[in-house]
């Protein structure tokens, strides 16, 4: 009779967090471009690559948790400017958008705001820094560390 008490309440409790776990996942999700990561079994061109996972990744603290990015130099309200982890250069910025955009091959209608405001925070960069000699570099797809639209603003002093 205990065991069986016992029994019902770890399938409860199982069955709570996996609709806790749902609920989550659907928030966390919701505006996150498609990512297949469910067709392990035939990984052909469907399968999450690891910088795709790192793309989702980068959506969800992006939308959902913006201050959770590491050294941020400049936040408005549609992009958030870094500086690099790695610079590879004196002067070294990535530039985000706070909407999941792969790559520029999939700009949509309404993003061409976000794309705008992150011209807009690379200009700033730039003027802040006193810099003509830059280089502002986006990766297509295959270049990528992480499929995530984002831009280098590198420089030297």
């Amino acid at each position: 009779m205990k065991d069986e008490k016992n029994m019902r309440k770890k399938i409860i409790h199982i069955f709570i967090y996996v609709i806790v776990g749902i609920i989550m996942g659907g928030y966390l999700f919701s505006n996150s471009q498609p990512r297949s990561f469910l067709a392990l079994h035939r990984c052909d061109n469907t399968c999450l690559k690891p910088q795709e996972l790192m793309g989702l990744v980068n959506a969800v603290v992006m939308q959902k948790n913006p201050n959770l990015m590491p050294k941020v130099v400049i936040e408005t309200e549609k992009s958030i400017a870094i500086t690099h982890p790695f610079p590879e250069s004196p002067i070294h910025y990535v530039v985000f958008p706070k909407r999941d955009i792969k790559n520029i091959g999939e700009l949509a209608n309404g993003d061409e705001e976000y794309f705008i405001d992150i011209m807009s925070v690379l200009s700033q960069l730039i003027r802040e820094n006193n810099v003509t000699e830059y280089q502002i570099i986006s990766n297509g797809p295959d270049y990528q560390h992480t499929t995530y639209l984002h831009f280098h603003l590198r420089a030297k002093k």
